[in-house]
């Protein structure tokens, strides 16, 4: 393979990973510790992910658990996750914060549902990007042979339709999880 479609595979790789990760945000009906990847709350004037300021334990299959390491951060964490709306109401006690899942209705799973597809289309649509860029790369490289431009664009077609099945193949999975009661 060439070094042109093998950076762009690469590329596309990075892609359907990020993919995931904004899939293991969304709500699914079950506690997942990575709902809580990505929100900052503010640590002396900083802002701070979550998973930086403390432990995030899973007791239950609906129920997360936040320890902070300090106890000072508990009201930050709280306001932090109340602001991420992820429509959960954190429970602060003394000295962690419980979230506690609640069961989804069917009209939220189809919305969720919606949510993962418009991140799939997202991900398609830079995998397409990604295409054009090395396509057009190819094209304005005049060191190359015609017959060789042909065999790396098809190859980068090979690796853009491979792609495009692993994102299919994760929203399948990711809808099945949220429709899944």
């Amino acid at each position: 393979m060439d070094d042109l479609v093998i950076e762009a595979k690469s590329n596309m790789d990075k892609t359907i990973e990020a993919l995931k990760n904004n899939f293991a945000k969304l709500r699914s009906g079950r506690a997942n510790p990575a709902m809580l990847r990505g929100i900052q709350c503010d640590y002396y004037g900083d802002k701070m992910d979550i998973s930086s300021l403390s432990s995030i334990s899973m007791p239950e299959p609906r129920q997360l658990v936040v320890k902070p390491y300090s106890r000072e951060d508990i009201k930050a964490i709280g306001v932090a996750i109340t602001a991420a709306n992820l429509g959960i109401n954190p429970q602060i006690e003394a000295d962690c914060i419980r979230l506690i899942i609640p069961p989804l209705t069917e009209d939220v799973r189809r919305d969720i549902a919606k949510q993962a597809k418009g991140l799939a289309e997202d991900a398609k649509v830079a995998i397409r990007n990604i295409r054009r860029d090395y396509l057009s790369l190819i094209k304005d490289d005049d060191s190359m042979s015609d017959d060789y431009k042909e065999r790396v664009e098809e190859d980068i077609q090979k690796v853009v339709d491979a792609s495009n099945k692993a994102v299919e193949e994760a929203l399948a999975a990711k809808q099945k999880e949220i429709m899944t009661i």
